[in-house]
């Protein structure tokens, strides 16, 4: 298959007759285009004056932490207030070197875990360092067990300490019955403290924890939560949360800029009007790309990944809600072949999304060669096949599928992360990566399978309205002979599995890029979140709002 793209199709050709459709009426954009302002030369701009604010408190906070060197139970707390303040990435080599010292204490100094360490310093010494690829073994916690081999309930006394452990153990892998145990009696006790006379702070943070472990929350907004509830907190450094604000709004000014960049092209390519049946979800989109990866660095891979995104919507939209299965068939042998004859009969609004898809393949390859990067091209990969998702299929098919031909999200991981390994994280793009990627890594398929069985969840019901849409719901009640709340029950059961499978591969691929694993997890970490309490906060622009205005409109009082 040549890699040219072929030339855009002539929209003005006839249409077919009108024929019985899917009647799908989404909503409306809650946003318009009022992101439209920030596209303008004198919105959205970071002078000099705010980089100078933010530089100043950076260097203090980098003075407290090479202050506490010595100190390791110090430098674990400063390291993990830097990750929830959202700020770790301005000092990634000083805690990378802490890190790695600290794990060399561990390995050579049997006192720090036998005799000096508590519940909290070991459960979060061994969280930080499972999270940084450092496997230290969970038998440290073998100390806190009576002699029943049960976990002391002493333990209950140290709500801290519990807190550390539960969110330690989210981080558990197979055959680690420690931590399985150690999740069970935390969870319970957490429970028991909703209702106590808990400091402000903690009371907060467990709440927190028990609906969205740290370990699976979206980084950016556990960065709005906790920079919210940091004051709170008795031993906060008013020098940390003052630099970890101004960060934070500094962001908010360039995500306004690019998301103005990205309506404009929306609202210019006159979707609504061309393609009437599809969601106008261009904020949504962006929303995606931005809590999978949130630094000034992707800049350009939130960019270009949010038209890809939004041209999968397009895609989605088209298979869902306006193509027959005859049409479909056409036009998925049309993206597969990279062949525009295949569609010369199908109605306009397809041939939008077909050229669409070319123009958007123009500019990636344009970028990619003003990159340096020409020697390596992305590729696309094949589509969903229409013709079996009539509803006669099993549940191990939809795995099959969600595996073997890349369903939605499993096409959204493979583009998004060839778009950031070749320009979001060009210092490691390489031919090596990208053949990593395209070897379908156990971690990919993982998380694309979260978000599969997460978006079937909340949306199989609206979904059944459509002819052609099966889930996996109603293959588990067929296949199994279960009802709803059974399936439901299953399908939680193996997206927790996926997660295992996902904490695995983490401490495996130490010879990958760690923005590029973490990326990875953000898709299952986004995808939990976006269709949490069988909503879908992606087709129903109303549930994301707050979330949106917080993220990038409503700066943090400083």
């Amino acid at each position: 298959m040549s890699l040219a793209a072929p030339s855009p199709v002539d929209s003005t050709q006839h249409t077919v007759p009108d024929i019985r459709r899917p009647n799908i009426n989404f909503s409306p954009s809650v946003w318009g285009h009022i992101f439209l302002q920030y596209d303008s030369e004198s919105m959205g701009i970071i002078n000099d004056n705010m980089k100078q604010q933010v530089q100043m408190p950076k260097e203090e906070v980098k003075k407290i932490f090479l202050s506490c060197k010595n100190d390791v139970s110090q430098q674990l707390n400063l390291i993990d207030s830097l990750h929830r303040l959202g700020i770790s990435y301005h000092f990634e080599s000083e805690i990378d070197e802490a890190l790695k010292q600290i794990y060399t204490k561990f390995t050579n100094n049997k006192e720090i875990t036998t005799n000096e360490g508590g519940l909290h310093f070991l459960a979060l010494a061994f969280r930080l360092l499972w999270q940084k690829g450092y496997q230290i073994s969970s038998e440290i916690f073998e100390k806190f067990k009576n002699n029943e081999e049960n976990f002391n309930e002493k333990l209950s006394k140290d709500v801290q300490g519990m807190w550390s452990l539960y969110e330690a153990t989210q981080l558990r892998v197979h055959n680690e019955d420690i931590l399985d145990e150690a999740l069970d009696f935390t969870y319970s006790h957490l429970n028991s403290y909703i209702n106590t006379q808990l400091s402000p702070f903690l009371c907060t943070q467990i709440r927190r924890c028990l609906n969205t472990p740290f370990h699976k929350g979206v980084p950016r907004l556990e960065t709005w939560y906790h920079i919210s509830s940091y004051n709170e907190e008795p031993s906060h450094d008013k020098v940390i949360l003052n630099f970890a604000k101004l960060d934070f709004n500094m962001m908010q000014k360039m995500y306004q800029k690019e998301l103005g960049g990205i309506t404009k092209w929306w609202k210019e390519s006159d979707f609504g009007t061309k393609v009437p049946y599809a969601r106008d979800r261009v904020v949504q989109g962006y929303f995606w790309l931005l809590t999978m990866s949130y630094e000034p660095r992707y800049t350009l891979a939130r960019k270009l990944g949010t038209k890809l995104a939004l041209c999968l919507s397009l895609l989605d939209d088209t298979y869902d809600a306006f193509g027959t299965v005859e049409e479909l068939e056409l036009f998925t042998q049309a993206i597969q072949r990279w062949d525009i004859s295949l569609i010369q009969s199908l109605p306009e609004c397809m041939k939008v999304v077909f050229n669409t898809i070319l123009e958007l393949w123009d500019e990636y390859e344009t970028t990619i060669v003003e990159n340096g990067k020409s020697s390596l091209l992305l590729h696309f990969i094949n589509w969903q096949n229409p013709t079996w998702l009539k509803q006669n299929g099993a549940m191990k098919d939809l795995f099959q599928l969600t595996m073997n031909t890349k369903l939605m999200e499993l096409y959204l991981l493979h583009s998004h992360f060839n778009l950031l390994s070749f320009l979001g994280l060009g210092e490691f793009s390489n031919k090596e990566l990208l053949d990593w990627i395209f070897s379908d890594p156990t971690i990919i398929n993982a998380a694309a399978a979260i978000a599969r069985l997460t978006d079937d969840k909340s949306s199989h019901k609206f979904e059944q309205q459509r002819v052609h849409v099966a889930s996996a719901v109603e293959c588990c009640m067929k296949q199994y002979d279960m009802s709803q709340e059974e399936a439901y029950k299953l399908i939680l059961k193996e997206i927790e599995d996926y997660w295992i499978v996902m904490n695995e591969e983490c401490l495996k691929l130490d010879c990958i890029p760690s923005p590029v694993v973490e990326s990875i997890v953000n898709v299952a970490r986004v995808a939990e979140f976006t269709y949490e309490n069988f909503e879908d906060k992606y087709t129903n622009g109303e549930l994301l709002k707050d979330y949106i205005v917080k993220l990038i409109l409503k700066p943090i009082s400083i």
